[in-house]
């Protein structure tokens, strides 16, 4: 086996470049356009898995966060949550029509206190922004998400998965609130020609 840097010199420059090309490293000195510093999390076990959900964010951004300010999204449960990773996966194998990848999860448990703005209720059940199309939900859940964390001083919310049926999924809007990070277990996405993945736990 072969080391990444012969010596401690290039283990330095290999440092620099990560700090260099890393937005989550980025992020901690100088902030996004909608997230301090400040508010990143630190001296936890995990902070680095935390503070990378609100820094790394995707062009466009996701249902309730724009690609100013990440968030933290998670399921009650472990199938809920394999069915929205695999969606989104599978997205990014349809954008470059190959279905053949492989690809394993390590499951990540947390804790979480507060007052959480609910969507569950029947009330919602047609609302834009729960829409199984990420064109309809994601505009629309952006801009809820902007208006109650600012308005509202909302810690976040939780709602019914649009990729597993009767699964419930929270997104936390502020890093602090990610308490207790543990791992869970480590489950493999295996895609082989289908959208589809088999999916197992190892």
């Amino acid at each position: 086996m072969l080391a990444l840097a012969p010596n401690h010199g290039a283990m330095e420059d290999l440092a620099e470049l990560e700090g260099a090309t890393s937005g989550r490293l980025q992020a901690q000195e100088g902030g996004l356009l909608d997230l301090d510093p400040k508010e990143l999390v630190f001296g936890r076990p995990g902070h680095t898995f935390i503070n990378a959900a609100f820094t790394y964010t995707r062009p466009g951004g996701n249902r309730f966060n724009d690609d100013e300010r990440g968030a933290w999204y998670c399921a009650f449960l472990a199938e809920t949550a394999l069915a929205e990773v695999s969606f989104h996966l599978s997205r990014e194998l349809e954008a470059i029509n190959r279905f053949e990848n492989i690809t394993d999860y390590a499951e990540l448990i947390a804790d979480f206190v507060g007052q959480f703005h609910d969507l569950r209720a029947e009330a919602f059940a047609t609302d834009p922004c729960l829409s199984t199309d990420p064109g309809v939900a994601y505009p629309a859940g952006q801009s809820m998400a902007k208006w109650l964390r600012m308005e509202k001083d909302s810690l976040g919310l939780i709602y019914p998965s649009a990729r597993s049926a009767g699964g419930h999924c929270l997104v936390a809007f502020h890093p602090s609130l990610v308490q207790n990070l543990r791992q869970g277990g480590t489950w493999r996405l295996e895609w082989q020609g289908s959208s589809e993945p088999e999916i197992s736990k190892l």
